[in-house]
């Protein structure tokens, strides 16, 4: 802990070098642009609330690897951190509310954490999140307080590697670290985001997308259970040759909560029909051998979408196994299969109707240049968004290249895997 001069000097030490290095990688330059990305936001704090004890708090961005909507149903996913992430650089303060300054926006976000409870004008507000963290920590005997603090993320919003969870783990693990000495281990940092999501913002997602942000690393999550099964991974994509790109279409995310909203409630009127609650109550052969009897009591659309469970449910365990035994080409045709599930049952390409098809194209485009050599599939909750897709190295320049002629200039970003979650910097005085 320290002042801004202190965090100053220390960004500038072996230490802090290495502990950026961890995060965001090796790659040339990288350590001198996020050294100076945090001098900026540091300053930017210092600007706005003066010469206070200060901290930096980083959330990284996820990437869905497999698993395309079978959390919120009990499913599994594999999933993995990246190096894009949210940055906070914040400060506690004697009062109890939160003042938040994020990038991009003219007005602070100001909430007073003496209210706890849902507002309905404010679903669907950066807001509501804060407050619904706060509110869930408090309700499970964590301290809670006010804070100011600076953000700037480069997890953007539309990216489909899930800018608000980042955010709502963020937002936890600043609580957390001023409040409660980083005590809350990340599967219950990922339960009280989710929460926040749920009840405060309004949104029904699912666990995966926090789960990644908050434990880290590449990871296969079982939720059959509520205490969700963590399971970590090793495996070197770069060491193979191979990139892991997301294309960015520019679609947007906006009015589709309802989109979203029907995928899960859909798949649980399947279950329901076989007397579960989700679809992990239910065993596969059940609704397969059921088709008839659920024709005309759920719509067409549901059973399509209760099939795709099953089938990724078994997809991630065959990509699990694909890795631990190296088997690259395997794990492609299981990337390739996830995506073709999305696009037939699933439904989660486009919005039905629509004339705007840019993941469509986007897939179809990554289909004709790597057909054989890599792999490519929906990325995230779909509808508009990004693409996932593994690229040979000698083939990068000119994927990326002909994706943002498409999309436009730096639609195509090149991701590496982050080792770790939400994270406080030893700032030293």
């Amino acid at each position: 802990m320290g002042n801004y001069m202190d965090a100053l000097g220390y960004l500038y030490t072996p230490e802090a070098a290495n502990w950026l290095t961890n995060l965001y990688g090796k790659r040339e330059g990288v350590l001198v642009s996020q050294t100076d990305r945090y001098r900026r936001l540091g300053k930017r704090h210092m600007e706005l609330f003066g010469e206070k004890n200060l901290y930096f708090c980083s959330a990284p961005g996820r990437t869905e690897i497999a698993g395309n909507h079978t959390d919120h149903n009990g499913g599994r996913v594999l999933a993995a951190a990246v190096n894009l992430d949210t940055v906070a650089a914040v400060s506690p303060n004697e009062t109890n509310v939160v003042t938040l300054y994020s990038e991009g926006y003219a007005r602070p976000f100001v909430v007073d954490l003496s209210d706890l409870s849902v507002h309905e004008d404010e679903k669907e507000t950066t807001n509501s999140l804060i407050r619904g963290v706060a509110a869930r920590m408090k309700e499970l005997g964590y301290k809670i307080g006010g804070f100011d603090a600076c953000v700037t993320s480069t997890v953007f919003k539309g990216s489909g590697l899930s800018s608000s969870a980042a955010f709502e783990v963020l937002l936890v693990a600043i609580l957390d670290g001023l409040y409660n000495n980083m005590t809350i281990e990340p599967k219950l940092r990922a339960k009280i985001s989710q929460y926040a999501e749920n009840v405060y913002f309004g949104k029904p997602s699912g666990l995966m997308d926090q789960m990644a942000s908050s434990v880290g690393g590449l990871v296969t999550i079982d939720f059959r259970r509520p205490d969700a099964e963590v399971e970590a991974l090793q495996y070197d994509f770069a060491a193979q040759g191979y990139a892991l790109c997301v294309v960015h279409t520019e679609g947007d995310h906006g009015n589709l909560t309802n989109e979203y909203a029907a995928i899960p409630q859909e798949m649980k009127q399947v279950a329901a029909f076989f007397g579960g609650k989700v679809l992990r109550d239910v065993l596969p052969e059940q609704v397969e051998e059921g088709v008839a009897q659920l024709k005309g009591k759920v719509s067409d659309r549901a059973i399509l979408r209760a099939l795709h469970f099953y089938d990724e449910n078994r997809r991630v365990a065959n990509l699990v196994e694909a890795l631990k035994k190296d088997d690259l080409f395997g794990f492609f045709e299981q990337i390739i299969a996830s995506g073709d599930s999305s696009w037939k049952l699933l439904q989660n390409i486009y919005v039905a109707g629509s004339p705007d098809q840019g993941l469509a194209l986007a897939l179809e485009m990554s289909h004709r240049m790597l057909a054989g050599k890599g792999a490519w599939r929906i990325h995230g909750g779909g509808f508009a968004g990004t693409i996932l897709t593994f690229v040979p190295q000698d083939m990068l320049s000119a994927y990326k290249r002909r994706m943002d002629s498409i999309f436009g200039d730096h639609a195509c970003a090149v991701l590496d895997i982050r080792p770790c979650g939400a994270v406080f910097m030893p700032v030293k005085a």
